[in-house]
């Protein structure tokens, strides 16, 4: 494998989020930045930021406190911020349904509330000492001892929500979006029709190229190099040097002609420890091992490890999983879901696949043919 380790990329991000709920918090910027380097700033205005000097109103969140941790106690400490809150929202997402917290009695819980809402209360819980965030281990967040007093025993609390910046667009911006934040529309589609144009040379659908959120992710953070490529979601080393070339070259002209600053130029780097388990995974199936040993030797349900795997293809690493295949599946099933994502699936969509191949085929098996075609096609 070449290019930056999976977990120093995973940091980065995770350095670009913490970033943008910076920007967008309401909260006082001088006790969320103390906060953040471990010190506490207990004074309730610090009459000097933007936010202390024009404050917006305040909302009673208790019970909303009380039943986020709830949740995030429910659903353990191996999920980010944006997991918790797509559960309480009752939202469907591949994550959720792989780890089956849409059968959580907490799944929707909050779906009166925006996810606005929740990322202040959560956000509120981390600078109370409520919520304890492992910025090391990819920024997963768990319920600590204060925290479970505070679910016992509730007390009076209130929120300021983070800015929504749709609903207050800036007058004065003219022409596309600049960097940073959210994705550059403009390239966007013109990525999408890059990716159509390729996919059509190569006789593949769109989505074994580069799948939407890469493209996304391309549109936020402007690669212009085949390694700045390989930091991407989504892209790894196989998949940016069998696909990259043609996209790093119209983000450059796009970059260029537009005049764009790229978050890469202002943003500090950070070095991370290598990523234990994905590494073990590789090595693992390298060895031929068995899919229930491995994901025994790392604490991980099937769900668990066919989650990461599915990550690490998705990357560009190509994993031989046949010899799996060949002791858990028959032959025919094999070739029959190989054959949909082949010739008739237009996307990657677990949901149209379960939908389109019928009850004979389990979710698991779907999932696991998926990985093989994948990896042997796009990668």
């Amino acid at each position: 494998m070449q290019g930056k380790p999976v977990a120093e990329q995973e940091i980065g991000k995770l350095l670009l989020l913490e970033t943008v709920s910076y920007a967008e918090s309401s909260m006082c910027r001088r006790r969320s930045l103390l906060h953040y380097f471990g010190e506490e700033y207990t004074e309730a205005n610090c009459g000097s930021c933007d936010n202390c000097c024009h404050p917006k109103p305040k909302v009673q969140a208790h019970d909303e406190m009380q039943l986020a941790l709830e949740a995030l106690k429910d659903i353990g400490d191996k999920f980010k911020i944006d997991h918790l809150v797509a559960v309480l929202q009752g939202k469907v997402t591949a994550m959720v349904k792989s780890y089956g917290h849409n059968k959580s009695e907490f799944f929707g819980a909050g779906a009166d509330k925006d996810a606005r809402f929740w990322n202040a209360v959560i956000r509120q819980g981390l600078i109370m000492g409520f919520i304890d965030k492992n910025i090391e281990n990819y920024g997963l967040i768990s319920v600590n001892e204060r925290g479970e007093q505070y679910i016992v025993k509730p007390t009076p609390i209130t929120v300021t929500l983070d800015h929504d910046y749709d609903a207050e667009p800036d007058e004065d911006q003219i022409g596309p979006m600049k960097g940073g934040g959210a994705a550059d529309e403009e390239l966007y589609a013109m990525l999408k029709d890059l990716r159509r144009k390729v996919a059509k040379q190569n006789g593949l659908a769109p989505y074994v190229i580069f799948q939407d959120p890469s493209l996304e992710d391309m549109s936020i953070q402007y690669p212009i190099t085949m390694e700045e490529l390989q930091t991407i979601s989504g892209v790894g080393a196989g998949k940016a040097q069998k696909f990259g070339a043609e996209f790093i070259k119209l983000i450059k002209a796009y970059v260029d002609e537009k005049e764009i600053i790229r978050p890469q130029d202002m943003v500090v780097k950070s070095v991370a420890s290598k990523s234990n388990n994905k590494i073990f995974i590789i090595q693992s199936i390298d060895r031929k091992m068995d899919f229930e040993d491995i994901a025994r030797a790392r604490n991980l349900d099937m769900d668990e490890l066919l989650t990461e795997i599915e990550a690490i293809v998705n990357s560009g690493t190509r994993l031989d999983i046949q010899y799996y295949l060949n002791t858990v599946m028959d032959e025919d099933k094999v070739e029959d879901i190989y054959l949909y994502f082949k010739e008739d699936a237009e996307t990657d969509s677990l949901d149209d696949a379960i939908e389109e191949l019928g009850a004979e085929y389990s979710e698991e098996e779907i999932r696991l043919v998926r990985i093989k075609f994948i990896s042997e096609v796009a990668n």
